[in-house]
């Protein structure tokens, strides 16, 4: 009987492991504010700016030496996107991507996916700017509209 409790436990283990292989924002150590802007043209073209920045910048008080420490570990991240300064701001990035993602999925904005026009990443804020594959609805400029 034990060596059954061991290979369910085991098997529980595993199926938890799998599910937790795609990072979702929750999953990131930073906290951050976010903020989505609609905007939709007399043609039905909808657009959008998705902007996003830490929500607490780090403060005076921090030691000299564990910002230091901070900014080192994002060098040494395991992805090499770089920003033009050095650092690694891959995990930055892959979190504003999920939280575009996400809100874009629970607005129900952009039905059809989207092309990205323009993005600026950088330690601390980010802004991506789209327009949806799908023209405005009905529905879409009574929601939306600003």
């Amino acid at each position: 009987m034990q060596i059954k409790n061991i290979i369910l436990l085991f098997l529980l283990f595993c199926l938890t492991a799998c599910a937790r292989s795609n990072p979702q924002v929750d999953d990131f150590e930073i906290k951050v504010e976010d903020k989505f802007q609609t905007a939709i043209k007399g043609d039905g073209i909808k657009l959008f700016t998705y902007k996003v920045k830490y929500a607490q910048l780090p403060t005076l008080e921090q030691p000299h030496m564990a910002r230091v420490r901070e900014l080192e570990k994002m060098k040494r991240s395991s992805n090499k996107k770089q920003s033009r300064n050095g650092l690694d701001l891959s995990r930055w990035t892959q979190q504003i991507e999920l939280g575009l993602d996400k809100t874009i999925n629970m607005t129900g904005y952009c039905r059809d996916g989207y092309i990205e026009l323009s993005r600026i990443i950088e330690l601390g804020r980010g802004e991506i700017r789209g327009e949806c594959n799908d023209g405005a609805s009905e529905g879409d400029i009574k929601k939306f509209a600003s």
